[in-house]
């Protein structure tokens, strides 16, 4: 199952009290995927969704708001278009005008409206059931373990999007609006928005596993940032020994070690010893130890004479 089915399994299973907002959210569910045919002379309202847990929802609103048992259809998918379509019908005309007026989703010109009748969003409470309707009708959100965090709603109509990025404004969340393909998409890329969006609408266990893939993600970057540095720290000490023993060799070919003084030669002899030691390891091994910036100013130093040796110069020591 998917993350967005998930999502939307656990808000159609949230418990709705107040009147107020069954009326938000079921409005929601109308504007957003609702439509209107006449059928043998009678007006009925239909609402589509693609979402079981959605259509049940739908079922229960209508039912409890108005008494009406609506028809719950489904509509199998093709080859093309997989997944089902469930259909909530609502067939007798009188409760279709009674619902739609109720909403502010029909005026008494009987025109069917999509703007947002302002009592249906009068309360805080109601902003957030309209948004769940929304999201539930026609939302999709990534996985939060998915490389890209993306949440959408979709309508087809400008100016329920531009209605949709004012509620969520109201909430300090910033949605973007985009057109592609006859609809416009309010969407969040963010993820602490995205998780913000969850709380609002009341997805709670989808927002625990938004926080514990974050939670995840950071540590695993956190590790990879540290083993990469361990690893670029690895690749500096042992190119770092290797150099010094290039150099140790040099001088132990050209001119010998018994030759350089006994500070220089006991940091060779001790850097040949123990080739995969850190300074700081090196340095504990000097009788008396050596500190870590002391063992590097030897090394370096027999470097340099190396390099010397290696140009054939004379009088080195």
């Amino acid at each position: 199952m998917s993350f967005t089915a998930k999502t939307k399994n656990e808000l159609a299973r949230k418990e709705l009290k107040k009147k107020c907002c069954q009326k938000a959210e079921l409005t929601a569910f109308i504007h957003v995927n609702g439509n209107l045919q006449i059928t043998g002379g009678q007006l009925e309202l239909n609402i589509t969704t693609d979402n079981p847990a959605s259509a049940r929802r739908i079922f229960l609103l209508v039912k409890n708001l108005f008494g009406e048992n609506s028809e719950l259809l489904v509509r199998k998918g093709t080859r093309l278009k997989k997944l089902n379509r469930y259909l909530v019908k609502v067939s007798r005309e009188e409760k279709v005008r009674e619902m739609l007026e109720e909403l502010g989703v029909m005026s008494r010109e009987n025109q069917f409206s999509r703007r947002i009748f302002p009592y249906i969003l009068d309360r805080k409470c109601c902003r957030r059931s309209y948004l769940r309707g929304v999201f539930l009708a026609r939302g999709s959100v990534n996985s939060p373990d998915s490389s890209s965090t993306h949440l959408e709603m979709t309508t087809e109509y400008e100016e329920q999007a531009r209605e949709l990025v004012k509620i969520l404004k109201y909430f300090n969340i910033k949605g973007k609006m985009v057109s592609r393909h006859n609809n416009y998409r309010v969407y969040l890329k963010d993820g602490q928005k995205i998780v913000e969006f969850l709380n609002v609408v009341g997805a709670h266990q989808a927002l625990f596993s938004y926080e514990n893939a974050k939670i995840l993600k950071d540590m695993r970057n956190k590790i990879n940032r540290l083993v990469n540095c361990e690893t670029a720290n690895l690749n500096k000490t042992v190119n770092a020994a290797m150099n010094q023993l290039e150099s140790i060799k040099i001088i132990a070919q050209r001119t010998g070690l018994q030759n350089l003084p006994d500070s220089l030669r006991q940091a060779a002899e001790l850097r040949v010893k123990y080739p995969e030691a850190t300074l700081q390891e090196l340095g504990e091994l000097f009788t008396p130890p050596l500190s870590k910036s002391g063992v590097n100013h030897r090394l370096r130093k027999i470097e340099k004479l190396a390099g010397q040796v290696s140009k054939n110069k004379k009088n080195l020591i």
